[in-house]
């Protein structure tokens, strides 16, 4: 049962005398593993309200002093990793390295967070004679952060760390299909020593978003989910004056020209597709191919058909429910109705439990097709050969996402080309999941359908999300002016007692 975490406590539902709960399943079996409470607004507001009275206490503290609790936290999941990664196994279906990946990265960001002491002190500089500027951060408040599913633990930590470094309180909505993470995040925290009321998790779904989205005492919020929900809170959080970070969704390009490594390529073009069951942002959709490279397509496929089906380290996992497993197949479906060459169709993977689908692979000759278009979220690989890399950036350009693009080759001189012309925010040379690590930050285009709000997310980018610069200039008199005016003042005292 997984309850809302306010105060320090994991506490009964009170706001309702039937209180509704969201059923949490095992997407590799369907079993049901638990349930997570479906929050009203009512529930929002008590809890966001214990917040702001947590916050003056909390800002209060030296920056040195919370990044003192984040680093006991730091230390406390490395010592849990194991059981935070069988919890992201069992809600989320990774297999049990990309689990332990999952954990490993999020804490790479709670280790940036405990060095924020020395990464976010203010400036101070004379700018003229007598006269000072300086600037230093202050937090905003209670802020919030709407995290997906598919990296139960990685994604929160995009932003609490950074966030509570900070000085603000933070509200954690996970995703209702793995709540199971977050209540053992909390836990953590709350053993690291968190104070009570700094930070609160609350389960549930669109209610629930949409009243930390209105809370006049939210004063940001970040999202990462699909671009339709993500434009609707940007907007919504817009309308109401709040900062807001919203990062939608994706569909990646990676080219490959002939004078790419054809092994290194192949192996990472598979990992990208495939890991985590395509189930991330930055999972390679689209491959377009200058030229026919036969080889190349052979080794993809051969990698891609090897994939055992499973849990295990190797192996890949089911997608997160029944809703994804189909649309997955209805995109397979209408490809190869559209005649689209299915050269590894992943519906072989068919269980009576459980919701399996394996790797897959199209051969496109339109490229208005659905499949090539669209983002499934799915271990699926549209792949199209172009004649020219013009043509490939002219494709990747027309895309309405804004995510990450990459270049297979061996020559600088192309990489630089490419890099230079492609309309991505994250981009990789030989690298198809280019993910930024700290201090970088992570996030798509602005004014594409992959980034929504004011600033990228992790890194520097989110310092100056989660804190505002407050400015002074300051005038003291020169010391040498200070005796002119006491001399001055001094003779002028002389005359008129002479004239007593």
């Amino acid at each position: 049962m997984c309850n809302n975490f306010v105060g320090n406590e994991f506490i009964s539902p009170t706001s309702s005398s039937k209180p509704e709960y969201i059923p949490v399943y095992d997407p590799s079996n369907g079993d049901l593993i638990g349930q997570a409470y479906n929050s009203s607004g009512s529930d929002v507001d008590s809890a966001v309200c214990l917040a702001s009275l947590a916050f003056p206490q909390w800002s209060q503290r030296t920056i040195k002093s919370r990044c003192a609790i984040l680093l006991r936290f730091h230390s406390l999941v490395e010592k849990y990793k194991g059981e935070l990664a069988s919890l992201i196994t069992l809600e989320n279906g990774k297999n049990r390295a990309e689990a332990l990946a999952d954990v490993a990265k999020g804490n790479e960001t709670v280790e940036y967070a405990c060095s924020l002491p020395q990464l976010a002190p203010g400036r101070i500089l004379e700018v003229s004679r007598g006269v000072t500027c300086q600037d230093f951060r202050t937090p905003l408040g209670v802020v919030a952060s709407v995290v997906p599913f598919n990296f139960p633990f990685m994604v929160p930590m995009w932003t609490l760390p950074i966030a509570l470094a900070m000085g603000n309180c933070v509200v954690l909505k996970p995703s209702e299909k793995v709540p199971l993470t977050s209540n053992r995040i909390a836990k953590i925290a709350r053993e690291a020593g968190l104070p009570p009321g700094v930070l609160t998790v609350l389960n549930g779904g669109r209610e629930c978003v949409e009243a930390l989205v209105d809370h006049p005492a939210v004063r940001a919020l970040t999202f990462v989910g699909s671009s339709p929900v993500a434009r609707e809170v940007a907007m919504r959080c817009r309308g109401r004056n709040k900062r807001c970070t919203a990062l939608g969704g994706a569909k990646n390009y990676l080219v490959a020209l002939g004078d790419c490594e054809p092994e290194s390529a192949a192996r990472d073009i598979v990992t990208s597709f495939a890991g985590c069951a395509g189930q991330r942002c930055m999972a390679a959709s689209v491959l377009l191919l200058v030229g026919e490279q036969e080889l190349l397509l052979d080794m993809v496929l051969e990698k891609a058909k090897h994939i055992p089906k499973g849990l295990e380290q190797g192996c890949m996992g089911p997608v997160i429910d029944g809703v994804a497993n189909q649309r997955i197949r209805d995109y397979i479906r209408r490809a190869e109705e559209n005649d689209v060459e299915i050269l590894l169709d992943g519906r072989s993977w068919s269980a009576p439990k459980g919701h399996w689908i394996g790797p897959t692979i199209l051969l496109h000759t339109d490229r208005n097709d659905r499949a090539f278009q669209d983002e499934i979220f799915g271990p699926v690989l549209s792949v199209l050969r172009v004649n020219t890399r013009e043509e490939a950036v002219a494709i990747e350009n027309a895309s309405p996402y804004g995510n990450a693009a990459c270049i297979y080759t061996s020559k600088g001189g192309e990489a630089e080309w490419f890099t230079s012309r492609f309309r991505a925010a994250m981009l990789g040379v030989n690298i198809g999941i280019p993910v930024p690590r700290e201090p970088f930050s992570f996030g798509g285009l602005h004014g594409t359908m992959s980034k929504y709000g004011d600033a990228d997310i992790t890194g520097d980018g989110a310092i100056e999300f989660f804190s505002t610069r407050t400015k002074i200039s300051t005038r003291w008199p020169l010391a040498e002016n200070a005796s002119s005016s006491v001399l001055s003042n001094n003779a002028d005292h002389a005359n008129f007692s002479g004239q007593m």
